[in-house]
């Protein structure tokens, strides 16, 4: 009989980060050994996040509170990768209007480009900021009206806190789009340019993404062309997997993260 894993199977996790590895300021129960054991195992990690509001370092010191031993290298954002579709599709120096926090204009300005906050711009890059208002909105209203490119880092309709569902990224990019008709691009899940970087970025040949939503998780693995592991430690069930079509179910169906050490 084989003692073959199930991470056995895979070089590479990219790992959702919240109904994952955390809920809030907690971490799921055993989810800091089971990623740690990936690591004696060899297996290259990236904690993968559509969350655009924070940077690497602060994702990775949360990590590390939580007893992750994270090292900013192995957090991938939806700022990063909106940054990156941008810088991809104008030329260095390009003046980019940022909807976002700090975070996501520090992602823009490494990228060799101009971050600004008026319509006089080429390129529009929204991302989840709690302070973001109707003059800001506006101004890249008229920059999209304009002809620049609109890039949203994610499109999640609501962001879960203490107090419910709040709105989200996707709220603000509907706002925009009802003003302007015209869609963004996205890089965040369920689309896939984050989880391509993300996979890029440690050179694996075969990731396993690993996360807690149907949506956004394995809706993306499924677009990305990568087998999924769907943890039910947060947001999905296991019934809800089930009644998709074959064809978007995930690849596996785990309690939590320790399946990854167990035979699939």
């Amino acid at each position: 009989m084989s003692d073959e894993t199930l991470l056995d199977r895979y070089d590479a996790l990219l790992i959702d980060l919240d109904g994952t590895v955390y809920r809030g300021g907690q971490a799921v129960p055993g989810a800091a050994e089971a990623v740690a054991e990936a690591r004696t195992k060899g297996a290259g990690i990236r904690f993968v996040t559509n969350n655009a509001s924070r940077s690497p370092q602060s994702v990775a010191a949360h990590l590390n509170e939580l007893g992750f031993e994270t090292a900013e290298d192995e957090v991938s954002t939806s700022a990063q990768a909106g940054a990156a579709m941008v810088a991809e599709r104008v030329p260095p120096g390009t003046k980019v209007l940022v909807l976002g926090t700090s975070a996501l204009v520090a992602e823009i300005a490494a990228r060799g480009l101009e971050p600004v906050t008026t319509a006089d711009a080429e390129a529009v890059v929204q991302g989840l900021s709690q302070d973001l208002g109707w003059r800001e909105l506006a101004e890249a209203c008229v920059a999209i009206r304009n002809g620049a490119l609109w890039v949203a880092c994610n499109v999640d309709r609501t962001l879960p806190t203490e107090r419910g569902l709040l709105p989200g990224n996707g709220a603000m990019v509907a706002a925009l789009k009802a003003a302007t008709d015209a869609e963004p691009l996205v890089a965040g899940k369920p689309a896939t340019p984050l989880l391509e970087q993300a996979a890029k970025s440690l050179g694996a040949h075969r990731p396993l993404v690993v996360g807690d939503r149907l949506d956004t998780d394995i809706a993306g693995a499924v677009n990305a062309g990568m087998d999924s592991l769907l943890v039910l430690t947060g947001v999905s069930t296991r019934a809800e997997a089930d009644a998709l079509p074959e064809e978007w179910r995930p690849t596996y169906v785990g309690a939590d993260l320790s399946v990854l050490h167990g035979l699939p």
